[in-house]
C-alpha cells in the first residue's frame, strides 16, 4: 500500500489554518505550507502566516525558510516538499500540505516532472534584454504565439515564468502547457485524500475584506516599509505578492493608501476567484461545503476523518498507516 498524504486547500480566507491544526492533533499529523509568500522571513503579516502560538505544537515546514532576497518557484517547493514528507514518514507521522497553490500541490500529488532540458543560458538573456528593451507585454505576446494556454495562465508582469514556458518551447518544440497536462494526468503515488474548502462567494469577498482591514491593524504598513528599508525591491519575487506591492505603491507615492487598500481588496477578490476556479476543476477531490456544515469546524473534522478511514489512510481507529 502506498504511503498517505493529506491536502486541505481551498480559496484564500477559507478557514484553512485553523482547520488544519485540528486535523493534525486528530490524526497525528504534521504540516506541509503549500504557500509562495510564508517561506519568506520577515513577511508576516501581509503573508497572512500562522504565528507560533497558532500552531500549538504541530510542527510545520516551509514556513519562514528564506530571506526576502531569495526567488522561490514551483521547482524549489516540489524539492523542499518532497524532504519534509520524507521527514514526516521517519516521524511516523502523516504528512498533510495545507495552502492555496493549487499548481504547487499538484506537483507534490503527482509527481509532476520539472526536469531542466539543455541550459541555453543565451538565449535567457536575449529574452531578458527583450523584457527590457521592449517591455513585459512584448515578451508575453510572443509567448501567446506558440503556447496560447500557457499566455492565458502567467501574467505578462511575471516575467521569470513566462521566460521559463518561452525556454521550454525553444529547447523542446512543445508547449510547457502541454507538457504540464500530460502529467496531471499521471497517477500519484500516494494513497491520498484530497480535501477542498468550499464557501459562498460573498461571504468569502466579505473575509477577505476584513482580512485586509486587520492586517492593517496589525501593522501591515509598518512591515513593509521595514522591508523597504532593509533594501527588498519591487523586483524580488518576495515584494510582488498580495499585500506587499500594493503597500510598497502606496510608499513610493504612486497613490494613497485608500487606493492601495482597495486595490488589495479587488485583487484579492480576483486571486479567491482563480483559485475557486482551478480547485473545481481538480479531479479526486472532496469538497467540503461549509454553510452545508453550518460552519461548524468540529462537524467538518469528523467527516474529514471519516473519508481518511474510508480511503484506507487511517485505521478504525484513527491511526495512519506508515509504510517502508
Amino acid at each position: 500500500m502506498s504511503n498517505p498524504l493529506i491536502i486541505l486547500t481551498g480559496p484564500t480566507a477559507a478557514g484553512k489554518t485553523k482547520l488544519s491544526i485540528a486535523l493534525a492533533k486528530a490524526i497525528n499529523g504534521e504540516i506541509i505550507s503549500a504557500d509562495s509568500m510564508q517561506v519568506y522571513k520577515h513577511m508576516d503579516i501581509g503573508s497572512a502566516k500562522i504565528r507560533p502560538e497558532e500552531m500549538q505544537g504541530i510542527r510545520h515546514y516551509l514556513v519562514d525558510i528564506l530571506e526576502p532576497t531569495a526567488d522561490f518557484n514551483i521547482v524549489q517547493f516540489q524539492k523542499y516538499a518532497k524532504q519534509a514528507v520524507a521527514e514526516i514518514y521517519q516521524h511516523g507521522k502523516v504528512p498533510i500540505i495545507v495552502g492555496g497553490t493549487g499548481f504547487y500541490i499538484q506537483s507534490v500529488l503527482y509527481d509532476i516532472d520539472f526536469t531542466e532540458n539543455g541550459e541555453d543560458n543565451g538565449f535567457r538573456r536575449e529574452l531578458e534584454a527583450l523584457a527590457k528593451d521592449k517591455g513585459n507585454e512584448y515578451l508575453h505576446r510572443m509567448l501567446a504565439e506558440v503556447d496560447a494556454a500557457s499566455a492565458r495562465q502567467i501574467h505578462a508582469n511575471n516575467v521569470k515564468r513566462v521566460i521559463r514556458a518561452l525556454e521550454y518551447f525553444h529547447e523542446t518544440g512543445e508547449p510547457i502547457s502541454e507538457h504540464n497536462a500530460k502529467e496531471r494526468q499521471k497517477e500519484s503515488p500516494y494513497q491520498f485524500a484530497y480535501f477542498v474548502l468550499d464557501d459562498r462567494r460573498d461571504r468569502l469577498y466579505q473575509k477577505i475584506d476584513a482580512r485586509v482591514d486587520r492586517m492593517l491593524a496589525d501593522g501591515l504598513v509598518d512591515e513593509v516599509k521595514a522591508l523597504k528599508e532593509k533594501g527588498y525591491t519591487r523586483d524580488m519575487v518576495s515584494m510582488q505578492g498580495l499585500g506587499y506591492k500594493e503597500i510598497l505603491s502606496y510608499l513610493d507615492g504612486e497613490c494613497t493608501l485608500e487606493e492601495a487598500v482597495y486595490i488589495l481588496k479587488r485583487d484579492t477578490r480576483h486571486f479567491a476567484k482563480r483559485q475557486l476556479t482551478w480547485f473545481r476543476r481538480e479531479r479526486d477531490v472532496c469538497r467540503i461545503d461549509k454553510e452545508a456544515f453550518a460552519y461548524d469546524d468540529k462537524e467538518i473534522l469528523e467527516r474529514m476523518v471519516q473519508v481518511l478511514k474510508e480511503r484506507g489512510i487511517l485505521d478504525k481507529d484513527g491511526n495512519g498507516y506508515i509504510g517502508e
